[in-house]
């Protein structure tokens, strides 16, 4: 018979690691709740998982300890508890309990020694004792009857698995910590004496006795280290020891019976309460569905960790309810087709979606149709299922000639998910899709860039519903079924789901668009026309010259072999190049190269860090740097390239991504054309091969130095746009007053570093990062800094502004109203909230000069329209647009090109687009 199991919780322990593992939650009050979060995803899913009858959940008690009373340095460095974890102390005790956790906080005895001394009573008592906790010092309490488990990593260790973690045994374990310390409560060790070490000495000598027996034969630094530490030692054993012995008898019940720790039933009225109060929707919406409430259940605590954030302008807005009931239909006779079709007439606005063949938009073709007038009700057409229960279906060409006069009407209003996609299916099949009004992903986009905009996701956050998947129609991997073979009625309730659930998901989105002017204008004037051009530049292509990236991919495995063979002769042997692990045998372990970093698992990283750093002062790194470089062109480039050109049109069609960057960038992939590398001559030589037919030239037109023109525009800096508005060239403008001299006595040297700094202030660089690009010393790099700042007061009132502005509401805007949110700007891990400082401050440019050129896109394609010009625009990139130009409109180009973009909007400071001309894309830019 199987023992039964006391579960035992680290709570303090996970208090911290989750305040520091998970953004700044917030909840409707803006009180934090990230700490929160995680704790009770842990202790339900324990709960759960483990199936214990008995159970605590420890927390230290505030105030000294029995420990402080020894060493008074104990803890001593550990910076205070930061204030938006101590808001949630409360908060996470009172939810333990809410969720039947026996909750155990001892005054003057600290978290371990309660948790040792109860595991060490519960194995007495019969127990199989699992102690939940991330902290090393427990696994000295690891018996046959005692386990730990990380429930962070479910990294599980019984007695084997301590000895291949630590390379000692359990109950070597206070050996092992005595003598390397512990940094975090100030326990001094062995001065540079870490687990290698430590391990080995215990294993050489038997454990810390034997070690400190045999001090005076152990040599070198570490032996006269261990030496100097022999008076201490004893005392460091004292403090590192877990009690488990301590007496609980006014803490625990009848102690030292057990039966006052037995799990208690979960409180699920109270939790219901404590989850309105805190903002956990999705733990709220599951326990009214048990409870017997309106709202479906489903587990996906995940999807609620954004939380209510503070200012939420929607939270007054009304939510429609969820329809329950859902009235699908299958149309497989024309009679309901004619029937659907005037619906879809008649309605204001209908939502459409097609079922395909392919992830491929130019290539897709369509498998089915459903469309939506009123949430709950939807239809779907078959047309090409083929499985083995397929009905006979409506032949497509006689149903798509009956949607085509509705499809292609302006003034029938459609929505969907994606539209752009739909928008090639449909074009693939002949019909110009217009009329397309909203598209969900983009309005979900606007809002709230920062989260995820898929159907389901939406659906999930938005309405509480949860839908079928892709994977429980056609399965997973090598498994996965085509959707032609779905079984039709699963089809359709999947089809029609995402119809009516898209219709809805429009319903709740749109209003909260509609309350915010500056938010509007994005959706409105800037996203969704510009996805209808997207459209249109994806269609278009760019043509490839085939032949050339195929001679430069020649060239390039030539180079290859020889760059290979070079670092053989200085490596002296021949080694595996693409191998981090060989290289740095190479370079560590026989050439002896300094260690610069080490990976997480403390291998010598071989990084391309390292390896740049290196390079300054070894050939071998710098050979391998140029392998890499080499590789990454031909196998991403010369060697790809010539593969995703298109059969039919004979160019390459990259997707443009508008829901991926949350500064409104565009991305590209399938081929990615904003990553190809244009500071190295052979990067460069790739641009060569995008090339314009016959009679055609590549035009390229860009703004010119627009971050810092949007920097002056923002910050108002005299300076700054006493420079740009007198057409003065702005980094010798910044270097004349950083170094106090005239404009023309600016030295190339002194415009460089100028340059740097400019472009380094608006990406948050501190003088650590300045230091680094410059090469200089950090001191130097402050000064700098300090003087820009001076001079430029401007641009450093503008960025504690910013800061500010972001920490009270949780995000940034762009000079157009576009929100860019931060969930981490009151984070209390420093590195995130420095991160999201940084942020802060670059983002408001990034996103500004993203809807610049999106709205250069669009003024550019207007009038190229209303002029019946031929040219194309074939690609975006960055802050770029390229052209296919034909002969003869190339001076209308030249001429309007720089006056269209530079007139998108009115900047304090003037907007200067260049062009540039050639026979490829390297020449013109």
């Amino acid at each position: 018979m199987s023992k039964p199991l006391m579960l035992l919780v680290d709570g303090s322990s996970y208090l911290y690691r989750a305040y520091h593992a998970l953004p700044d939650l917030r909840g409707p009050n803006g009180q934090p709740t990230g700490a929160l979060h995680g704790m009770v995803a842990m202790l339900k899913k324990l709960r759960d998982d483990c199936g214990a009858e008995h159970a605590a959940c420890v927390f230290d008690a505030s105030g000294p300890t029995f420990r402080d009373e020894w060493y008074p340095e104990y803890k001593a460095q550990r910076a205070p508890m930061p204030d938006a974890l101590r808001e949630q102390i409360d908060p996470i005790h009172e939810v333990v309990k809410l969720l039947g956790w026996p909750v155990l906080t001892v005054p003057g005895v600290e978290a371990d020694d309660c948790i040792g001394t109860l595991a060490r009573v519960a194995a007495q008592a019969g127990h199989q004792v699992l102690i939940s906790t991330g902290d090393k010092d427990l696994a000295q309490l690891v018996t046959p009857d005692v386990h730990l488990i990380n429930t962070m990593t479910n990294e599980k260790l019984d007695e084997a698995g301590v000895v291949a973690k630590f390379g000692v045994p359990p109950d070597r374990i206070i050996d092992y910590l005595t003598l390397m310390g512990d940094t975090v409560d100030n326990v001094p060790g062995v001065e540079k004496v870490g687990p290698k070490t430590a391990a080995k000495w215990i294993a050489e000598h038997g454990s810390l006795d034997g070690v400190i027996a045999n001090a005076a034969s152990i040599k070198g630094v570490a032996g006269e280290n261990l030496r100097k530490a022999l008076d201490w030692l004893p005392m460091g054993r004292k403090l590192v020891t877990v009690k488990v012995d301590c007496d609980l008898c006014t803490h625990v019940a009848g102690w030292p019976a057990l039966e006052a720790l037995a799990f208690n039933p979960v409180d699920e009225a109270g939790l219901l309460d404590f989850y309105a109060r805190h903002g956990f929707k999705t733990w709220k919406r599951d326990l009214e569905g048990k409870l017997g409430g309106a709202a479906p259940k489903h587990a996906a605590p995940e999807a609620d960790l954004g939380g209510d954030r503070p200012q939420d302008p929607y939270a007054s807005l009304p939510t429609p309810e969820v329809p329950l009931d859902k009235q699908y239909e299958t149309i497989v006779d024309m009679s309901r087709l004619d029937a659907w079709v005037e619906r879809l007439n008649a309605a204001e606005l209908a939502a459409f979606d097609t079922e395909t063949d392919s992830l491929d938009a130019m290539k897709a073709r369509i498998v089915g149709i459903s469309f939506s007038v009123e949430p709950g009700k939807a239809a779907y057409i078959p047309l090409r299922h083929d499985g083995p229960d397929a009905p006979e279906q409506l032949p497509m060409d006689e149903v798509l000639a009956r949607l085509k006069p509705w499809l292609e009407d302006p003034l029938k209003k459609k929505v969907a998910q994606n539209v752009k996609y739909d928008t090639h299916v449909l074009l693939n099949h002949g019909i110009a899709v217009q009329g397309t009004a909203y598209d969900t992903m983009l309005e979900s986009y606007v809002l709230e860039a920062h989260r995820g905009h898929g159907l389901e996701a939406l659906a999930d956050r938005v309405l509480g519903r949860k839908g079928l998947s892709y994977e429980d129609l056609c399965g997973k991997g090598a498994h996965q079924i085509p959707f032609a073979q779905v079984e039709v009625a699963k089809a359709s309730e999947y089809s029609c789901e995402d119809s009516e659930m898209c219709l809805h998901v429009h319903q709740i989105l749109m209003p909260r668009l509609e309350a915010d002017a500056g938010l509007k204008f994005i959706y409105e004037q800037i996203e969704m026309p510009v996805s209808a051009l997207l459209a249109r530049i994806e269609r278009n292509g760019v043509l490839i010259e085939a032949s050339r990236l195929q001679a430069q991919s020649a060239d390039l495995g030539q180079r290859m072999v020889a760059a290979e063979q070079a670092a053989y002769e200085i490596a002296g042997q021949p080694f595996n190049i693409g191998s981090p692990k060989q290289i740095g045998e190479i370079l560590f372990n026989r050439l002896g190269l300094p260690v610069v970093k080490r990976t997480a698992t403390g291998a010598p990283s071989t990084d391309e860090e390292v390896l740049e750093k290196l390079s300054a002062d070894f050939p071998l790194p710098a050979k391998i740097l140029e392998y890499r470089a080499l590789s990454k062109l031909k196998s991403t480039y010369t060697d790809k390239l010539p593969l995703m050109v298109n059969a039919e049109t004979g160019r390459v069609h990259t997707t443009y991504s508008q829901a991926v960057a949350v500064t409104g960038r565009l991305s590209s992939n399938e081929p990615n054309l904003q990553n190809i590398p244009i500071r190295t001559a052979d990067g460069r030589r790739v641009r060569e091969a995008f090339v314009a037919p016959a009679g055609h030239c590549i035009v390229s037109a860009d703004y010119s130095q627009i971050e810092l023109r949007i920097m002056a525009h923002m910050s108002e800096d005299p300076g700054l746009l006493r420079a740009f508005q007198e057409g003065q060239d702005v980094h010798r403008a910044t270097a004349a007053e950083v170094f106090g001299a005239a404009l023309d006595a600016v030295t190339p040297e002194q415009r460089r570093y100028a340059k740097t700094i400019n472009f380094g202030l608006i990406y948050g660089m501190g003088a650590f990062g300045l230091a680094q690009s410059l090469g200089i010393e950090q001191k130097a790099a402050k000064d700098y800094i300090d003087r820009y700042f001076t001079r430029f007061a401007g641009v450093r009132r503008y960025m504690d502004e910013t800061k500010q502005f972001a920490k009270e509401k949780g995000y940034v805007e762009t000079v157009f109203g576009r929100r860019l949110w931060l969930p981490e700007i009151n984070s209390g891990n420093g590195p995130r909230r420095s991160g999201a400082e940084r942020q802060a401050i670059n983002a408001p440019m990034q996103g500004t000069a993203a809807d610049l050129i999106k709205l250069a896109m669009i003024a550019v394609q207007q009038a190229l329209d209303e002029q019946g010009k031929k040219t194309r625009i074939v690609m975006q990139v960055h802050d770029e647009l390229v052209f296919e130009v034909p002969d003869g409109e190339l001076d209308w180009i030249k001429s309007e090109i720089p006056t269209l973009m530079a007139g998108v909007a009115a900047l304090k400071v003037p907007l200067l687009a260049e062009v540039g001309v050639g026979a490829n894309w390297d020449e013109a830019h």
